[in-house]
């Protein structure tokens, strides 16, 4: 498995970086992972990283997007906090990532689970926590199908709030930062929300939140 570089980086329309990272999610769940020399990963970004896409994710444990994605060193941005909350750092981080370095596509990966959905449905206050969970609670006020019960017990409310953070991480990322917005609008990169599944190790990509033009083809797989 080749380490991406400039031009291999180059190479890689939106649409084909969406399909390298389903293909990866695929080999990881079926424990198929490509086998990798990382010291030789090491060695060729030494120099410089071209990486295809960048994830925004939560900081849980069980969710790095290099290993569900089945990605070397260098393939991939990751961006990693809390509940993926989008802010000022995280829009700039993707800014660099997709504006400077080529990055040509954006994930925002929720999990199922999520400690900080949890806590935002609970109305949790705990130091500098609570500003965090204040940026997830609007989509514990947009979520209106569950009258009772609305309580991080209520498993089906928490993924009801995740998909609804998710969604709305989009359209935040979309309409906060006007150089994202513009690399959209020509094409230049994708977004699309995901879900990761912590029982399954699948991740359910969100169809209706992409953002991809549609006048690129689906290409047959290259090696990068």
């Amino acid at each position: 498995m080749k380490t991406l570089n400039k031009i291999s980086q180059a190479n890689i329309s939106p649409r084909k970086a969406l399909e390298l990272l389903q293909a990866g999610n695929n080999r990881f769940v079926d424990n198929l992972r490509f086998n990798r020399n990382l010291l030789q990963m090491v060695n060729d970004t030494s120099d410089g990283q071209w990486p295809m896409a960048a994830i925004v994710s939560c900081m849980d444990s069980r969710t790095s997007a290099e290993l569900i994605f089945d990605q070397g060193l260098g393939d991939i941005f990751s961006i990693r906090l809390a509940g993926a909350v989008i802010s000022d750092n995280v829009l700039g981080s993707l800014e660099y990532a997709c504006k400077i370095a080529g990055s040509k596509f954006i994930v925002v990966l929720g999990h199922t689970k999520c400690g900080a959905i949890k806590g935002a449905c609970d109305a949790v206050e705990l130091g500098n926590l609570t500003g965090l969970l204040n940026k997830i609670s609007p989509a514990v006020f947009a979520e209106k199908t569950i009258k009772t019960d609305r309580h991080s017990h209520n498993s089906a409310f928490v993924e009801a709030v995740n998909n609804i953070h998710v969604e709305r991480s989009v359209q935040a990322i979309v309409e906060q930062s006007n150089i994202l917005r513009d690399m959209l609008q020509k094409g230049e990169i994708g977004i699309i929300g995901a879900v990761y599944d912590v029982e399954t190790g699948l991740v359910r990509f969100m169809d209706h939140t992409l953002i991809l033009e549609s006048n690129q083809p689906s290409e047959s797989a290259v090696a990068v």
